[in-house]
């Protein structure tokens, strides 16, 4: 099996990007996000957001995460500042900070998170009528405001008749206002159509347990309204949840929210002058200044231009590509997002094996010949952690989709090709969204410092050290070991070489675990009072 290797380097060389080419993009795609804030009507959309949350916040809210993978409804109860450390670990509270460790009650604010539970968004439900999907939401909503029902009940508290809402939603969305929006596209394998409003297909989904029903001799009790306060895009929650718990200093800010899970999208505070009108908050004339919280969608179609003039998407990005529910809607995701790598992955496999080894299709596993088969979950709980070709044959070998047959048996050699080929992928997810954020953050006007330098002597200016902190959450960048570290010393290196003249900048991954979730009932909070 000398051959199996042979040229695999020189295969697999259209997914390597090199240091140059990645400046390059960075640069493309921060001219072409300008372009997007000002000219797209399905890109860079602004929230009714115009601040961040205080800290100061604080009371129970009903809170919902709808991502591209799983449901997850909460209460989040927010405590605000004060606490002291020994009474938040008395209390078993929840600490909201980088790296999961447990920080001073006055380095973070504290909050509970109270019924949460997650449910899986079966293949069916993505593909189903959108009333059954919604109505399958309201069931989920409904079991765990039942469960808080039954304490408050319980401890002899009044119910409220209304509980406020806060939603995180992570597909596209049109806004005006805080409470409501229009579903646009959704991606992510999703078929359910366009233009619906999202408030009013949640509140019709969940009515039907407002009201007391009785079946085959079994009776349900009237559940309290809900009342939607904030509907947000998830990385605006990621990005809300951080600003929560961090705080802020001209200093020292979390100014954007990423997401790299299911899909990928970013959003980042942005000047309403560098926006289209339409954009604008009340699209009115605003104060020389005023930022708006901006939902880019970079994933969408209109950011490809930089990958197409770099000569970025590969033959396999393309084939993946055609064979999606929307070709050509959103190719950077299609490039760097985990419902999509681990299929990448198999087309450049079964590429090799067929083409270059010669090797039969007929004998090959079912995992390497069926679409969507090898997933990014696998990759990352099996693939990923094989330092070892031999470890990962075996493996393999005894895993249904991949075993052994009288005709197939993963020798070291052929996982090598498996091991190589993720580690490519990967490594070309985490450089692309590496560019792509440096380019955000240069095209928000974040990249300067010039503000921040005061004189220090005659001729000698002296500058402060900004960060700039990026609210990160989503299973790829969370859970795939080193993603994180490799994203940032690859931001590292272009924030270097792009902003030389200003080297006082440094920007900063931070994770937001869950930040979905506790986003949406913070930004609750900000504008609807606490019920409980």
């Amino acid at each position: 099996m000398s051959q199996t290797t042979e040229g695999l380097d020189n295969w697999l060389r259209p997914l390597e990007i090199d240091h140059s080419t990645l400046l390059s993009l960075s640069r493309q795609l921060s001219d072409t996000f300008k372009h997007l804030a000002l000219h797209s009507d399905a890109q860079f959309l602004s929230t009714p957001i115009t601040r961040l949350p205080t800290g100061e916040e604080q009371g129970k809210y009903l809170a919902i995460d709808l991502g591209g993978t799983n449901l997850r409804v909460g209460f989040l109860e927010l405590l605000g500042p004060g606490l002291t450390s020994l009474e938040c670990e008395h209390d078993q509270l929840e600490s909201h900070c980088s790296n999961g460790a447990a920080l001073h009650a006055s380095s973070v604010n504290q909050f509970r998170r109270l019924h949460e539970k997650a449910w899986p968004i079966g293949e069916h439900l993505k593909v189903d009528k959108a009333e059954d999907f919604f109505s399958w939401i309201g069931d989920c909503i409904a079991e765990v405001v039942a469960a808080e029902i039954k304490v408050v009940s319980l401890a002899g508290q009044v119910v409220p008749d209304e509980i406020p809402l806060g939603i995180a939603f992570s597909f596209p969305m049109m806004q005006k206002t805080l409470d409501q929006a229009t579903l646009m596209p959704m991606g992510k394998g999703f078929a359910i159509t366009s233009n619906l409003d999202l408030g009013e297909m949640l509140l019709a989904g969940y009515t039907r347990h407002t009201v007391s029903s009785s079946h085959i001799g079994i009776t349900s009790t009237a559940l309290p309204r809900i009342k939607i306060a904030a509907i947000i895009n998830d990385t605006v929650a990621t990005l809300a949840s951080l600003a929560y718990a961090m705080g802020s200093s001209p200093l020292k800010k979390t100014t954007m929210g990423l997401i790299v899970g299911t899909g990928c999208n970013a959003t980042i505070p942005m000047n309403v002058s560098s926006l289209h009108p339409s954009k604008r908050p009340n699209s009115s004339p605003s104060p020389a200044g005023t930022s708006v919280i901006i939902n880019t969608e970079w994933a969408i179609k209109g950011a490809a231009q930089p990958l197409r003039n770099l000569s970025l998407i590969t033959q396999w990005d393309t084939i993946l590509d055609r064979a999606t529910i929307s070709p050509g809607f959103q190719p950077f995701e299609y490039m760097v997002a985990g419902h999509y790598l681990g299929e990448l992955v198999r087309l450049i496999v079964l590429d090799y094996f067929t083409t270059i080894l010669h090797i039969d299709p007929s004998i090959l596993p079912s995992a390497l010949l069926q679409r969507t088969a090898v997933t990014t979950t696998f990759l990352t709980r099996a693939v990923a952690p094989s330092k070892d070709a031999s470890a990962l044959a075996m493996l393999l070998n005894a895993t249904p989709g991949f075993a052994a047959t009288s005709n197939w048996i993963w020798t070291p050699e052929l996982a090598q090709v498996l091991l190589q080929v993720n580690k490519r992928v990967i490594r070309r997810s985490i450089a692309l969204i590496a560019a792509a954020t440096v380019g955000l953050l240069d095209c928000a006007g974040e990249l300067t410092n010039t503000d921040l330098i005061e004189p220090s002597g005659a001729d000698k200016p002296r500058a402060f050290e900004v960060e700039r902190i990026v609210a990160c959450t989503g299973g790829l960048i969370l859970q795939y070991e080193g993603y994180m570290a490799q994203m940032q010393a690859s931001i590292n290196d272009i924030v270097n070489c792009f902003v030389p003249e200003t080297p006082h900048v440094r920007v900063s991954l931070r994770e937001a675990p869950d930040g979905g979730i506790i986003g949406a009932g913070v930004l609750a909070a900000t504008v609807a009072p606490s019920v409980f």
